[in-house]
């Protein structure tokens, strides 16, 4: 299958999933580093785990998939519980943040299975290059978009005045 097809697939999906359920981009950036540590401590023990069950045949594909899970779990979780946006267009560029550092985070786990040719060449290269960029930005928006959130309890009260 093509670069541009895997992740341009993958782009929509994380951006729908986190349009819809409107989570807020600071928390879900946070997620993914997680995942992304846990998927680095985890990765020789979870390829041997996934293999020794039988379910799944071990080769490049499945230790690919194995790591990309780990490293999308924290935030597939979270993004049923958290802040949320309230506006379309918080919700526009919070989504864009998370699938643009989702991407980031998942360019090398699924390097391990992609067949590079054409035009494809030069997506990957552009993603591999960018990929520190693009992770250390995206994590430092996370962290401000933590800042600006608002707790539930401080949302909700009125001024006396």
């Amino acid at each position: 299958m093509s670069v541009v097809l895997i992740f341009g697939t993958l782009a929509v999906g994380l951006f729908i999933s986190a349009y819809i359920t409107k989570r807020r981009f600071g928390l879900l950036g946070l997620a993914l580093a997680a995942g992304s540590i846990l998927s680095g401590l985890w990765s020789y023990d979870a390829d041997l785990v996934v293999g020794a069950t039988g379910l799944f045949p071990s080769g490049p594909l499945t230790t690919a998939i194995t790591l990309s899970l780990i490293v999308m779990l924290p935030a597939g979780i979270l993004l049923f519980h958290g802040y949320t946006y309230k506006s379309a267009l918080g919700r526009i560029v919070g989504a864009l943040l998370f699938t643009l550092l989702s991407l980031a985070f998942l360019v090398e786990p699924l390097s391990h299975t992609l067949t590079l040719e054409g035009f494809g060449i030069d997506v990957y290269n552009q993603l591999l290059n960018n990929k520190d960029l693009i992770i250390g930005v995206g994590l430092i928006l996370a962290v401000v978009d933590l800042f600006l959130t608002k707790p539930a309890h401080l949302a909700n009260k009125k001024s006396k005045h």
